[in-house]
């Protein structure tokens, strides 16, 4: 506990003298060098498997080639037999917003193919283009910060965001959900995951009065959208948000010991 409030206030201090990029950094160089080896032997063993360049991994999860592949494929199943609970992964589009390096959607067509088509999109134009040389049979496209994708209205059945809001301002929550909720077809179903209740304990004493008050809590004074730009949600401001969709599911995942702190997961039906 002390622990994490000491975090806490570590990010908040370097926030406040505009450090957090250097911190960042210096933490990407420490992970560079800490599997270095290992990073090195997984190439070796897999040199077919396509890998980002490592600060572009590292933004989307950690440096680690191993567990990058083998966690998204993990994750990817995960995704695909939780929403097929409330569609089926047939004839459909299916979006990820948010993509990143496509960690997630390169596995969609091996797990999930049934004649469906996958889309993504990112704000990071180098991602995107990585992405479109190296991960066939999907459809990329870069967006920017701002709402708006270039789908007619009603074009994707799924739409999945692993840890996007998260990045987010309040007012941008409102608009991309808008802009979601356009492209998505009615009946349509929306997967996202925030930084809910689990998160709580990393917060300072007059942000968790903000969070136990409903209130979402924005750490910025970084460029928003960028891994350390961060928001956590109280469950209350996300049923505020899904005002207008049915909640299907809102999972709070538990702790397991020796892993991250798992995001909440929320899963709404376009009405």
């Amino acid at each position: 506990m002390i622990q994490k409030v000491r975090k806490g206030v570590l990010s908040n201090i370097l926030r406040s003298l505009r450090l957090l990029y250097l911190f960042d950094r210096a933490h990407y160089i420490f992970q560079k060098i800490k599997y270095r080896k290992t990073n090195r032997a997984f190439r070796l063993r897999h040199p077919d498997i396509a890998l980002p360049p490592d600060y572009m991994m590292y933004e989307s999860f950690q440096l680690n080639y191993k567990k990058y592949f083998s966690e998204s494929h993990k994750s990817a199943q995960w995704l695909v037999e939780l929403i097929s609970k409330y569609k089926l992964f047939n004839d459909i589009k299916v979006l990820d917003w948010g993509c990143g390096p496509g960690r997630i959607v390169r596995h969609l067509p091996e797990l999930a193919g049934q004649r469906c088509e996958f889309f993504a999109t990112d704000y990071n134009p180098g991602t995107i283009n990585w992405c479109k040389n190296n991960l066939p049979g999907i459809h990329f496209n870069v967006n920017t910060l701002e709402a708006g994708l270039p789908y007619r209205d009603g074009f994707f059945d799924i739409i999945y965001g692993l840890s996007v809001f998260t990045h987010l301002s309040e007012k941008k929550h409102y608009q991309w959900y808008d802009e979601l909720k356009r492209i998505l077809k009615r009946g349509g179903i929306l997967l996202i995951t925030t930084q809910g209740a689990n998160f709580s304990n990393k917060l300072m004493e007059n942000e968790s009065k903000d969070f136990n008050n409903g209130d979402l809590v924005v750490r910025g004074k970084v460029k928003e959208g960028h891994r350390t730009f961060s928001a956590f949600h109280p469950k209350e401001f996300m049923y505020r948000l899904f005002e207008n969709s049915q909640v299907l599911c809102h999972i709070e995942r538990p702790l397991e010991k020796g892993k991250g702190i798992p995001q909440d997961v929320w899963i709404v039906r376009k009405q």
